[in-house]
């Protein structure tokens, strides 16, 4: 039997640490570790087609499951293309440990091939990065990284020289300078002081029209969130990465703020006069309350976000959950009913003007009808995954998710490419549950016709294989395309803007998988079933309008869509379908 090397070590800790499955890519770096995976035959490998889809698949690991994602790569090209996987981590704060190869210690510094400087490649990216030079220094790296994952919230990496993987593992003996630790972390749970509770609850009671934002920090508080708005009779906006964690169907739930958000969460926060925001640190502060106009409260895990988005009165250093628990024993629960009934309304003419504007015709599918066809459709169990551009406002406009269902997306980083891996994340963790990833057709292009492949490759493993993949095929980088003409002033510009014609559904069916077109408004819903019920991964192509505008909510999108209108003028006879559906989705909006 061979000798355990360091390599072996590296697994050993991986299981220590409850890893169930390694993404990545080989090559000559990380070939040791490589095989120690196969001896062990303990912790699963998944092949990614590309680096960058490995490291998006290890962040959407984190992201559904909570727990750390672990990727790993050779040393050079191999570990640049991680860098943007784990940016999404770092940004959107989850746990992931790369593990990346390096080029034998005896020729570092040389300008060897493929040696790069991994230390000072990773030093932004990294809250933990460590070069291990010698055996018995691995254990203890690698138990650091998992910590720092866990603990900060984003990407640890450990680099290991190819020759230090093939070291014999190291009997740590009880000596000077041998550091012997343990796979261990739990986490804390932190509490507000309570002069600091009554401070917020003071500022809450004294409110009448009060406000929640809530973020994705609220996650496993949403008992606690509902409890705490129908107390004081507030209206709950939540930012995109907190949609998921709010139950939209409550009558005075507004929906996502922001660019991208509804006209019902404009209003809520355009009129409060009090806010408390709940693990949030949504970026898009023209949509908050003017500074001034409302006493703040906030509750953040992380003390230092505490006021860096909107000027806060009463801050709360503290998880969601038991803060909520500790809080609302202190509001008094005097909800003023005109601004219930107000909020209500708000609500009410919002999910009026979505179902309108999903109805709107366009040329051929208008694609906020996709997203909302699939609302009634969305199975209980399922997990869904979306990519970036415009198909997150009609995600963040149109589709209602059922109680505790898991989206993600890439959400601060907002990198398009990410939804395929994040489905195959979601789908590998639990494969008896149906996943979606939503994509427009750009990002597919990017990065998901890639990992189709690996669609194709692992489906059959799946108890459940239902896998259904929807592309908003527009023949063009739409987002992009209204941020020229909304934030620019500039027409469309061919060149940069439109996407290559491709058949998105016979490369799925070329690939074994089930593909089929959709050009037709009225076979929106029935495709929707049928992707639902089909027995191995599917692929929705639904050829969608590029012209459907992506306007802000009123009253800020009221200049925005002059601005449009302008640039549009300059497009000509192109433009001029945009500009009608721009002036009927200006119309539907002052109408209510």
């Amino acid at each position: 039997m061979p000798q355990r090397s360091a390599a072996d070590v590296m697994v050993e800790r991986l299981e220590a640490w409850g890893v169930p499955r390694v993404f990545g890519y080989s090559g000559d770096g990380i070939n040791t570790f490589m095989g120690a995976l196969r001896r062990a035959g303990t912790v699963d490998f998944v092949q990614a087609r590309h680096e960058e889809n490995a490291a998006f698949m290890a962040a959407g690991h984190a992201k559904y499951t909570g727990t750390v994602g672990v990727v790993t790569s050779t040393q050079g090209p191999g570990a640049i293309h991680l860098l943007n996987g784990l940016y999404d981590a770092k940004l959107d704060g989850a746990p992931v440990v790369a593990l990346v190869g390096q080029q034998s210690r005896s020729v570092l510094g040389s300008g060897y091939m493929q040696e790069i400087d991994l230390a000072l490649l990773m030093r932004d990216v990294a809250c933990y990065r460590q070069q291990v030079d010698s055996a018995e220094a691995l254990p203890m790296a690698m138990d650091r990284a998992f910590k720092a994952a866990l603990t900060h919230r984003g990407p640890a990496v450990v680099i290991v020289p190819h020759d230090v993987q093939k070291l014999p593992a190291a009997e740590l003996e009880h000596e000077h300078g041998i550091l012997v630790t343990s796979p261990q972390w739990r986490p804390s749970t932190a509490l507000p002081q309570a002069a600091d509770l009554q401070a917020a609850a003071d500022v809450l009671n004294a409110g009448h029209r009060i406000a929640l934002l809530v973020g994705q920090g609220a996650r496993g508080a949403a008992q606690q969130v509902e409890a705490v708005a129908e107390r004081l009779g507030a209206g709950i906006a939540t930012s995109l990465l907190g949609k998921p964690f709010v139950d939209e169907r409550l009558p005075y739930a507004a929906g996502t703020m922001g660019h991208l958000g509804t006209g019902a969460s404009g209003k809520l926060l355009g009129n409060c006069d009090t806010l408390l925001i709940i693990g949030s640190k949504d970026p898009w502060t023209e949509f908050y309350p003017p500074p001034g106009s409302a006493r703040a409260v906030q509750i953040d895990a992380n003390p230092a976000a505490i006021g860096i988005r909107y000027p806060v009165e009463a801050g709360l250093a503290g998880d969601a959950a038991p803060t909520l628990e500790a809080l609302l024993p202190l509001l008094s629960g005097t909800p003023d009913a005109a601004w219930q009934d107000r909020v209500g309304q708000w609500v009410e003419d919002w999910r009026g003007l979505s179902e309108r504007r999903a109805m709107t015709p366009a040329s051929p599918i208008n694609p906020e009808r996709v997203l909302h066809e699939l609302s009634g459709r969305f199975p209980q169990d399922a997990r869904l995954a979306v990519d970036v551009g415009s198909c997150v406002y009609w995600y963040a406009r149109q589709l209602v998710l059922p109680r505790g269902v898991q989206a993600h997306l890439s959400g601060t980083l907002a990198s398009m490419g990410c939804s395929i891996p994040y489905a195959l994340a979601a789908k590998l963790d639990r494969p008896a549950a149906p996943v979606i990833a939503v994509s427009g057709d750009g990002a597919l292009q990017m990065a998901g016709l890639s990992e189709l492949i690996t669609v194709a490759r692992l489906w059959r493993q799946w108890a459940d294989p239902r896998f259904v993949i929807c592309v908003l095929n527009n023949r063009e980088l739409a987002e992009v395309t209204w941020e020229q003409r909304e934030m620019e002033g500039e027409p469309r510009f061919d060149a940069s803007q439109a996407i290559p014609e491709f058949d998105y559904a016979g490369y799925a069916r070329l690939l074994g998988l089930e593909g089929m077109r959709v050009d037709d408004p009225e076979q929106v819903g029935p495709a929707w079933e049928r992707a639902l019920a089909a027995e191995r991964p599917f692929l929705l192509d639904f050829v969608t309008d590029p012209e459907v505008p992506l306007l802000p909510p009123f009253p800020a999108g009221k200049e925005k869509a002059e601005d449009m209108q302008e640039a549009l003028g300059e497009e000509g006879g192109s433009g001029r379908h945009a500009s009608r559906l721009l002036e009927q989705y200006v119309r539907q909006e002052e109408q209510g």
